[in-house]
């Protein structure tokens, strides 16, 4: 028996309808948002977890839960891993997009 194989836009679309995953995945914006910033800091600077890891003096499976999310990383860590990468470490605060009442 052959499975099908479903891309992963599908199986977003569809769990996105449920208004319980839609909250819990928009309640971790935040930390999609670092992840994806991280990934793409090390992959602009053409280095594998491995490289960053060494640079940093840490493990690869260190960057590896720092680039899945899993953790709270200190600033420290983030600005080390700025500096292995060529970037800045830049955090800002910005207003929250209310709804409007109706």
């Amino acid at each position: 028996m052959k499975r099908r194989m479903i891309p992963a836009r599908e199986l977003f679309a569809e769990w996105r309808r449920d208004p319980n995953y839609l909250r819990e995945y928009n309640a971790m914006a935040e930390e999609f948002e670092l992840a994806g910033a991280l990934i793409d800091a090390r992959g602009k600077a053409k280095l594998t977890q491995a490289d960053v890891a060494a640079r940093m003096k840490t493990s690869q499976q260190a960057i590896a839960r720092l680039e899945g999310g899993r953790g709270n990383p200190s600033v420290g860590t983030l600005r080390r891993f700025a500096k292995v990468t060529g970037t800045k470490l830049r955090i800002a605060f910005e207003p929250v997009k209310r709804r409007s009442a109706r």
